[in-house]
């Protein structure tokens, strides 16, 4: 049966476990040990300046918990998430990209048993805007949106993460740092992640604002170049030979791609073939080894590519209803 809880709870839950079981290192690095009546853990918060705060967790529940919370003022946010299958992999799979402004009330539910880990930046507004380099603190128009009006919900964009940004992950999971050395050093990892997530968002930005370039004709050709790779997933064609056989330059082509589908075109077929290797393996009627070959991916390959974007090997897929109903979904950072 389900646990279910206010966030106010939760908190309060939280910090008593921490209080009674001396988990508080010091005044700008506390780690929140997990109430031991819902599960085991912890959560652990580090303030890097006075606006910025550093959060990295891994806990697991007893039971399925329900959480619910009501609107609230929220600053910018991200959050990357890992896969919940094996303790070893230090590779994100999604993030989640945050504005500042209001947070509508939401009920989340997490499972038991779940592993749930997530590292968490959280950046207030005024902070963020000393960056811009001029006395209003006004942004680029790009990046405009993620300051918010605090009545007004707050911008939110998912994203998958890159392996630049994992080797980023890694070292601050890996800090091999203390005290005011340590702070300093995870204060720069954290800006270069937001560094990385701000130039995607002003790059899906400028995609918005050169839509109404892309003519009729040009989009029928993106979606020609879409069947093109979904026809050959085995032995995709080049991205210059793509280009050739729906009739535009590569440029166009990926651009029109980030227009299109919001993805490279590569990214797209990655997408695919993975997802399509999910229907494959929920028939039961083939091994890992012939859906892995019938997307055009080696073994290997298919079974690392597959753990990080749904959390499990294709064979515990392929075998297990229950990891298919529990183990693909998205753990939020709540509970």
């Amino acid at each position: 049966m389900a646990i279910a809880l206010s966030q106010d709870d939760y908190s309060a839950l939280l910090q008593k476990s921490a209080a009674g079981q001396s988990a508080i290192s010091d005044a700008t690095d506390i780690t929140w040990i997990y109430p031991p009546q819902l599960g085991h853990g912890f959560i652990r918060e580090i303030c890097l300046r006075d606006g910025l705060e550093l959060a990295i967790a891994d806990y697991q529940h007893h039971e399925d918990i329900i959480c619910s919370s009501s609107d609230r003022e929220h600053p910018l946010e991200y959050t990357f998430y890992f896969p919940d299958n094996t303790s070893s992999q230090i590779r994100a799979t999604s993030y989640s990209l945050f504005g500042s402004g209001m947070a509508p009330g939401e009920r989340g539910q997490t499972f038991a048993k779940q592993r749930i880990r997530w590292v968490s930046m959280h950046l207030e507004p005024e902070v963020f805007r000393s960056f811009a380099g001029n006395p209003d603190g006004d942004l680029p128009g790009a990046l405009q949106h993620l300051i918010g009006d605090p009545n007004r919900e707050y911008y939110v964009r998912p994203g998958q993460s890159t392996p630049a940004m994992d080797m980023i992950l890694r070292q601050i999971l890996h800090c091999p740092y203390q005290g005011f050395t340590q702070r300093m050093f995870l204060e720069g990892k954290v800006w270069e992640l937001i560094s990385l997530l701000l130039e995607e968002e002003a790059e899906l930005h400028f995609v918005q604002q050169v839509w109404i370039t892309l003519k009729p004709d040009d989009v029928d050709r993106v979606h020609h170049a879409k069947d093109i790779l979904i026809q050959n997933l085995q032995n995709p064609p080049s991205l210059a030979q793509l280009a050739r056989q729906v009739g535009l330059n590569e440029c166009s082509l990926k651009r029109g791609f980030r227009q299109v589908f919001d993805n490279t075109a590569f990214g797209y077929l990655h997408h695919y073939r993975l997802e399509y290797a999910k229907q494959l393996l929920m028939t039961g009627e083939m091994t890992v080894a012939q859906v892995a070959q019938s997307i055009g991916f080696a073994r290997n390959y298919f079974t690392k590519a597959f753990c990080q974007k749904f959390g499990c090997t294709p064979g515990a897929y392929r075998k297990s209803p229950e990891v298919r109903h529990f183990s693909l979904g998205s753990s939020k950072n709540s509970v």
